[in-house]
């Protein structure tokens, strides 16, 4: 069997290239494919968690 490829992003905060991603949000666009914005584990923890777009329709309907 081969291994599989492992994700390499370079991080938002810090611009370090990383084997171990996290996304820390998620940019959504009307007029094409969004994309996901990742950091280093190290960076991560500066981000606040991305929010369920679930959840969202949830809390409007209070």
């Amino acid at each position: 069997m081969t291994e599989t490829r492992r994700p390499v992003r370079m991080c938002v905060r810090c611009g370090v290239i990383t084997r171990d991603p996290v996304v820390v949000s998620e940019v959504h666009q009307s007029s094409g494919p969004g994309f996901n914005v990742y950091a280093c584990p190290e960076c991560a923890s500066y981000y606040p968690p991305v929010p369920d777009v679930l959840d969202l329709f949830n809390d409007r309907d209070r």
